[in-house]
């Protein structure tokens, strides 16, 4: 079997825009509407939808991965990142993802590098000394490959290009992804980074979680501000989907089915946040109006 980067072409991916061109247009209007109403939010308010999303962001991309984390520890780093006092103490795991997400908020418009990829590794892998490189590109010999079932008869998903191209890999992926950011519509541009990345699978391990944050850092440059998007938490729900959409994408460079069904995960991600921004505003105005009648009425 082939996997897409042995193709003579690749990374030449192609695809229909004509398939996902509502779906864009969806994606920008629901971007404007949240921007929009993240400004009727007071600044408490707005502390508060950002570590929810966030700490949704961090539990949800670290289970897809099998890995279970300490939500209030999880919630109190990311607190303790936006600049907050907070008691509670965290373990590395958790202080790393809720930097990683902190970062994107901050960092998600600025053009991505090498040094933020091993930066990112490095916050997701505090605590593993089992692996031989944290912060930097895989180099083992052995072949990099996605398996399942037992040992003796496991079934390969997918095999990544050996380790001494990786580097080569990168660069390219690199300048790719800087150079199409005024080229591509953010959906097919988030699209095709993240399957693209995931193709080379550049790390050791963290590969999925760093790959889910470049598609979120193509999503917000394509606002021109974070998106707030809740996509690991829409991909978690769809864990099983996600894992065979991945791995049918891979074998060839025709994605435009991928990026049709990338872009409805995406659409349905933005509706979750907007639904949460809906509850913070009718929440803050229900305390508002019982404040008001207290204050009016205190007997």
């Amino acid at each position: 079997m082939s996997w897409n980067w042995q193709h003579p072409d690749w990374p030449r991916f192609r695809f229909d825009a004509r398939r996902i061109e509502e779906a864009e247009t969806s994606f920008l209007r629901h971007g404007g509407i949240l921007i929009g109403a993240l400004k009727h939010l007071t600044p408490d308010d707005e502390t508060e939808l950002v570590a929810e999303t966030a700490t949704s962001e961090a539990l949800t991309t670290s289970a897809i991965e099998g890995e279970k984390l300490d939500r209030q520890s999880v919630r109190s780093s990311i607190l303790r990142e936006l600049g907050l006092q907070v008691d509670r103490r965290a373990g590395p795991r958790e202080q790393g993802v809720a930097r990683l997400m902190v970062n994107l908020l901050r960092r998600g418009t600025d053009e991505l590098s090498h040094q933020t990829l091993w930066d990112w590794h490095e916050m997701l892998m505090l605590d593993r000394s089992d692996l031989s490189a944290v912060g930097a590109y895989r180099s083992h010999p052995e072949p990099m490959r996605i398996v399942s079932g037992r040992w003796g008869r496991e079934s390969v998903h997918f095999e990544a290009p050996p380790s001494e191209r990786v580097r080569e890999e990168m660069d390219r992926f690199v300048l790719w992804f800087n150079d199409s950011r005024g080229d591509l519509a953010p959906l097919a541009r988030s699209g095709i980074a993240h399957l693209y990345f995931e193709s080379i699978h550049p790390f050791e391990d963290g590969n999925g979680r760093i790959g889910r944050a470049i598609a979120e850092v193509a999503l917000a440059q394509g606002l021109g501000q974070s998106s707030l998007v809740m996509l690991s938490t829409e991909i978690e729900s769809r864990h099983s989907a996600y894992y065979q959409e991945l791995e049918r994408a891979s074998k060839g460079l025709e994605i435009t089915d991928w990026l049709a069904w990338f872009s409805d995960l995406v659409l349905n991600a933005q509706l979750r946040t907007l639904s949460w921004v809906d509850f913070v505003i009718a929440k803050t105005r229900l305390l508002d109006r019982i404040r008001e009648k207290v204050t009016h009425d205190p007997f």
